[in-house]
């Protein structure tokens, strides 16, 4: 996260400068960025930075910082390779280095309601499998969703554990050589419409919400060990969010939506810094933040709302001068926001029609404008190079201009629908269908 007035600054500075300076300005935000995720990584602040480790990259809120895919492809311009991933799963890749890891149920021959959940690591170079490890067997114990996946949470990896969350189905612990450190059974729950939420890392620490029908938890496990260090009630029901780790002023706090409250975590034991209530029901997308505020946002169809709440304070916060402000119009149901440089983009329910919010104001710049070529979204945007791409649930990404009008720069078709969030690493764009991952990269052929 970063003050978003910087990068506009730079271009006050004579053109010369602009370059080097601006290079200097992505280190030191890989390195802030980073820190956001909490100390005692496996790996450097720059290789994090450098690979899509978990849901919504390394810094956790859609935005990339080292990374170039095409404007433009299709099924015969810019795809580097395409392969077929058994099963169902709308868990997005996560990449480190040249292993790509992806999630997936796979019906059992012979029995349609026992799958096998499956993790599979792909060669980054050419989509061939290098490994493929069965967690679990079982049998289904709840209906879904008929557009969820029994492998919607997506994996996390530190670049040595790769965390790896089937919900009712099991937390399990590899190492990205596919060899399993430790498992936990956290027993099975019922959430409407099937489960969803990603774990998270914060350090030694793995961060698993469990909000459900019945009782509602969340869990902190050290990663080396799966030793239980914490467990604390949610007064929650059913959701599907992912929490959100911020280091602050030496303070690191893990931040998770709710249809009751925003809540923000101590990682160390557990205990509620703050909170903040005022949403509507179903939360699933993951709150943003910049150096100002927490953005949250729920969107089923009854109780639209978004707020922004401000950073710093502590115990309740609902009523107070610490909510900024609230949105009730045309906010995001199942993809999470992406905040751009003070710009706060997000889609009216699962429909393509987008707003662009000024994060500090909450004024809109447009509103609930219609995406023309996709019609609903699941997948969370991403954000790079004044561009953001949107995936669509019916095979096409609409390229938008970062900008306070909305501008489409490309449209692209693939013969494949998607459901989980893009991934980018380097010049690379891995998109992950219902049948098939596709990574997209500028081709010799397409030059």
């Amino acid at each position: 996260m970063w003050e978003p007035c910087i990068v506009n600054r730079l271009y006050d500075i004579i053109p010369a400068m602009r370059v080097q300076l601006f290079t200097l300005l992505l280190s030191a935000i890989a390195v802030f960025s980073t820190k956001g995720l909490g100390p005692s990584f496996a790996a450097s602040s720059e290789q994090y930075d450098r690979n899509w480790p978990q849901w919504r990259g390394p810094a956790g809120n859609g935005l990339v910082l080292h990374g170039s895919p095409p404007l433009e492809w299709s099924e015969e311009k810019n795809v580097k390779w395409k392969v077929a991933i058994p099963g169902l799963g709308h868990a997005t890749p996560i990449v480190w280095e040249n292993k790509i890891l992806v999630l997936t149920a796979v019906p059992v021959e012979g029995n349609d309601m026992k799958f096998a959940f499956t993790v599979l690591c792909l060669d980054r170079r050419s989509g061939q499998t290098l490994w493929k490890k069965v967690a679990r067997q079982d049998a289904a114990h709840q209906d879904i969703q008929p557009t969820n996946s029994r492998s919607s949470g997506s994996p996390v990896t530190d670049g040595e554990h790769l965390m790896v969350s089937f919900g009712s189905y099991g937390l399990y612990c590899f190492d990205l050589d596919g060899n399993l450190k430790w498992e936990r059974d956290l027993g099975k729950v019922n959430v409407t419409w099937g489960e969803g939420s990603s774990p998270a890392l914060v350090g030694d620490t793995a961060i698993v919400i469990q909000d459900n029908n019945k009782a509602s938890y969340i869990h902190a496990f050290d990663k080396k060990t799966g030793r239980e260090l914490w467990t604390k009630k949610r007064d929650e029901g059913s959701s599907w969010t992912t929490p959100f780790v911020l280091e602050r002023g030496g303070k690191t706090q893990v931040i998770v939506n709710g249809a009751k409250a925003v809540r923000s975590y101590d990682p160390e034991n557990g205990e509620v810094l703050w909170q903040c209530s005022g949403l509507g029901i179903n939360v699933i997308p993951m709150v943003v933040v910049d150096q100002n505020a927490v953005y949250a946002m729920s969107g089923q169809r009854t109780s639209p709302m978004a707020m922004a709440i401000k950073l710093g304070g502590a115990g309740d916060l609902t009523g107070t001068d610490a909510v900024l402000w609230k949105f009730t119009r045309g906010t995001s149901y199942v993809s999470s926001p992406l905040l751009y440089d003070g710009l706060l983009y997000f889609f009216q329910h699962i429909n393509a029609l987008i707003t662009c919010l000024d994060a500090a104001t909450g004024q809109p710049h447009f509103l609930q404008e219609r995406l023309e070529g996709v019609t609903t979204i699941y997948s969370s945007p991403i954000g790079m190079n004044n561009r953001i791409y949107v995936v669509g649930r019916e095979g096409t990404t609409a390229v938008l201009e970062k900008s306070k009008e909305l501008k489409v720069l490309a449209r692209n078709k693939l013969d494949d629908g998607f459901d989980a969030s893009p991934a980018v690493v380097g010049n690379e764009l891995f998109l992950r269908g219902r049948s098939k991952l596709y990574c997209i990269a500028e081709t010799s052929s397409s030059r």
